[in-house]
């Protein structure tokens, strides 16, 4: 499966803030909010990844990345300078997808679960065996101000509404989402919504007329925050830093998921945290090298 990180857009939401630096590079507290919808992909399992940015941003991307290859991964890179709708990721995409399954997520989103990665894992796999398409559901308080899907007790979609006046439900459609590799045919058929966009929404419609598209709740225990307006972002820095200075442990540290994964050797590993040392993630990294090294002499 190949993994889609959309990371344009021009974050009017977060305006001045984004005069000068791209959305998805602003720090959510200790790193790149860029690293979340990263880890996402890479705790799936998936090593290659297309990062879609503008053509002003894109140096950035490479400069913080460059081919992945220190992750152990491989990082590609295109061009979205116009916003055009999320279901263009697809058509700018359709080389490096290839005749594969699909991951979008989205460039300002961030997951956090004790068993996300085996959720993330299940839907590769559903995928692989069956087809189709998977969206997640998060349970919010107003759900009209957000897309909001109905199913039933099978987790298959009845409706997808964006912002409806009356909610069928409570779960809003959160920015991660899993295609089969229809998805390209399907996004190149779409016409362009009343604001100029091709929708998302209008790719999942095709795949639950179909009765191909699932959805994957998100419960208790469980926190998805969209960091695009400034409020969200104070509200996500905070999330972050009190569950890191309780728990001891990072959100979203992709080296270390690297290194969890098998991807990078103890070595790689280290050198990572000498790159970094100066800082407290630096840190963290070193000291998971080190517990590396005293697990293996036990």
């Amino acid at each position: 499966m190949k993994g889609i990180i959309l990371a344009g857009g021009t974050g009017t939401r977060l305006y001045p803030i984004t005069v000068g630096v791209v959305k998805q590079l602003i720090p959510v507290f200790d790193k790149p909010m860029v690293y979340y919808p990263l880890s996402v992909l890479m705790l799936a399992g998936i090593k290659d990844i297309l990062i879609i940015t503008t053509n002003r941003d894109l140096d950035r991307f490479k400069d913080l990345f460059g081919d992945g290859s220190q992750l152990g991964v491989r990082i590609s890179y295109a061009i979205q300078n116009q916003p055009k709708g999320l279901a263009e990721a697809f058509i700018i995409g359709e080389k490096f997808i290839g005749n594969e399954n699909v991951c979008l997520v989205l460039g300002d989103n961030l997951l956090y679960g004790g068993h996300l990665t085996e959720i993330l894992k299940n839907c590769v796999k559903t995928l692989e065996d069956d087809g189709g398409a998977v969206v997640f559901g998060y349970k919010v308080n107003h759900p009209d101000k957000y897309g909001v899907v109905e199913f039933d007790e099978h987790n298959q979609v009845i409706s997808i509404e964006e912002k409806p006046i009356k909610p069928k439900s409570k779960y809003a459609v959160i920015g991660l989402y899993f295609y089969d590799n229809e998805v390209i045919p399907m996004a190149k058929s779409l016409k362009p919504s009343q604001r100029g966009e091709l929708e998302i929404t209008d790719i999942n419609n095709i795949y639950r007329r179909k009765n191909s598209l699932k959805v994957e709740l998100l419960g208790r225990g469980y926190a998805w925050l969209d960091t695009g307006s400034s409020e969200d972002l104070l509200k996500a820095n905070q999330f972050v830093q009190t569950i890191e200075h309780r728990q001891g442990q990072k959100i979203a540290c992709i080296e270390e998921i690297a290194f969890n994964q098998g991807w990078i050797s103890k070595d790689q590993l280290q050198v990572l945290g000498e790159k970094y040392h100066k800082s407290s993630y630096g840190q963290y990294i070193t000291d998971i090298y080190l517990e590396s090294c005293t697990e293996k002499s036990m």
